[in-house]
């Protein structure tokens, strides 16, 4: 590796773009490509693997494309891949990915807070923000402009849908579809996401229509297969519809739990079936 000023590790054989900036005390190593850009911040460590797109801001702390944190991995050939204008606070850890998917994606424009840790084969879609703490087991796929609060625990092969909004300190151990707002112990739908999706451009009609799909799947006590067949009965086709079916006959790991209320006694109060 070179010697650079006194103070950094960069290898001359690491592909860096542009106006990039690297500040003292950091390392990155020989397979790394940072786009045109991108600040890096001091006591940064990117090893071999990362691919960091443009615009890209890593602070202080932060560790980039380490192994995975899995026995199984042999030191195949894999990736870390931060797509364009994220943003990655201090002291995260982002591991690659091991041989099953090859790499692990944040997606553009993500925010991770401080302390955010990113196992191997974890793929995040674009606009998500990770606030502070929040951990990822292996194997989890996040879709576009999810939040998640600080704190959360997110279980290994877990799926959270698109503009998806998790209370902070929440342990997510279920399938959480797009669009809802999730919290308690444990994890429940707590509603639809609908000053995420105001602020996304959705359309009252479209909130509207969503919500009526989701009183079928959580508010109404049915099981999962009838809360499916009364949607596609009552509700009309629409690509709302449709992505929030096909999420549910996915889930392998069960859907996380229907509404919930709390009685006066500030007991969990279930409701009746129908």
């Amino acid at each position: 590796m070179s010697y650079a000023n006194g103070m950094r590790f960069i290898h001359p054989n690491a592909k860096i773009g542009k106006n990039v900036t690297i500040g003292p005390f950091s390392v990155i190593e020989e397979n790394v490509v940072i786009g045109d850009n991108c600040w890096i911040g001091n006591n940064v460590t990117i090893l071999d693997g990362a691919r960091i797109g443009e615009n890209c801001k890593i602070f202080p702390g932060a560790v980039v494309s380490a192994i995975p944190q899995d026995l199984k991995y042999k030191g195949e050939n894999t990736t870390l891949e931060i797509g364009n204008n994220v943003i990655v606070r201090e002291c995260c850890t982002l591991n690659r990915g091991t041989i099953e998917a090859g790499r692990t994606v944040i997606g553009d424009g993500c925010l991770l807070m401080a302390y955010v840790h990113v196992a191997h084969d974890c793929f995040i879609g674009k606009g998500s923000i990770l606030a502070n703490n929040v951990t990822l087991a292996g194997h989890i796929d996040i879709g576009n402009y999810a939040r998640l609060g600080g704190m959360v625990a997110v279980h290994q092969f877990v799926r959270i849908g698109g503009h998806v909004m998790i209370g902070g300190g929440s342990l997510v151990r279920k399938d959480v579809p797009p669009y809802v707002m999730a919290a308690r112990e444990p994890l429940s739908y707590t509603g639809v996401n609908r000053v995420g999706l105001h602020r996304a451009k959705f359309s009252p009609d479209a909130i509207h229509h969503i919500e009526n799909i989701y009183r079928i799947l959580f508010v109404r006590g049915l099981s999962v297969k009838k809360a499916l067949a009364t949607i596609e009965a009552e509700i009309e086709t629409s690509p709302y519809r449709e992505e929030i079916t096909g999420f549910v006959h996915g889930a392998k790991r069960g859907l996380m739990k229907g509404f919930r209320s709390l009685n006066a006694a500030g007991r969990v109060a279930e409701p009746a079936l129908d």
